[in-house]
């Protein structure tokens, strides 16, 4: 999740982050963020420090004081050494001064999923099928497949859940933005344009079945 008040920061960010893959929660401020901790899981946090309703190290620190233990990157415009400080002293993992490389703040949050103790694990398989989340590769039967970023997440959220019918709606809300990622015209369903894909780069015999009247299911060769 990221929590930023800046709104072109915050839209900037959350759409790398998705195209990276990830799945992105945003919030403007510290209200907002905690309703959203308390009811879903987080693999890692992005905390803008001065937001509208106050210094997010102070509430870190608390929640931290009750257990709490996602990884936490704290992003601020206060480059002392005593900021810095401060922020891993108040329970930060990570600390990124702006004005700052995007590409660097998803690199860094790429590193505190894998660090994560509530991530996915590393290494996911079935049949014939590996994925490396960490690495971001993925075989078939040995062979090394080319996958869009889209694609990757598809995929991870079915094998994920081998074996399980999906529905499109839980993958399209899972996997992308499309608002921000268009794949496909007004008349198809972006979700079966990736399957459609993926399907074709995974080659025979077929590992992602249709589930009639549901969506699809990551099944036996």
């Amino acid at each position: 999740m990221i929590v930023e008040d800046d709104e072109n920061l915050r839209v900037a960010v959350a759409a790398k982050l998705r195209a990276d893959g990830l799945d992105v929660e945003v919030a403007r401020d510290i209200a907002t963020a905690d309703r959203a901790l308390r009811e879903l899981d987080f693999d890692c946090l992005v905390f803008d420090r001065m937001l509208p309703d106050g210094d997010a190290i102070g509430y870190v620190h608390a929640r931290r004081q009750q257990g709490w233990s996602v990884p936490v990157l704290f992003l601020t415009a206060r480059d002392a050494l005593a900021d810095r400080v401060a922020g891993f002293e108040h329970g930060g993992d990570d600390y990124l001064v702006k004005p700052f490389s995007v590409a660097e703040l998803t690199a860094r949050v790429a590193n505190l999923c894998r660090r994560s103790g509530t991530g996915r694990p590393s290494v996911l398989r079935h049949s014939d099928l590996t994925m490396d989340c960490a690495r971001r590769e993925v075989r078939r039967a040995g062979v090394l497949l080319t996958l869009s970023a889209r694609e990757f997440s598809v995929l991870e959220y079915l094998l994920a859940r081998a074996e399980q019918a999906v529905d499109r709606a839980e993958l399209t809300e899972h996997c992308w933005d499309s608002r921000l990622d268009p794949l496909s015209g007004p008349r198809s369903n972006p979700v079966d344009v990736v399957i459609k894909r993926l399907r074709r780069k995974l080659h025979e015999p077929e590992l992602i079945h249709t589930v009639r009247g549901r969506g699809y299911r990551l099944g036996s060769a």
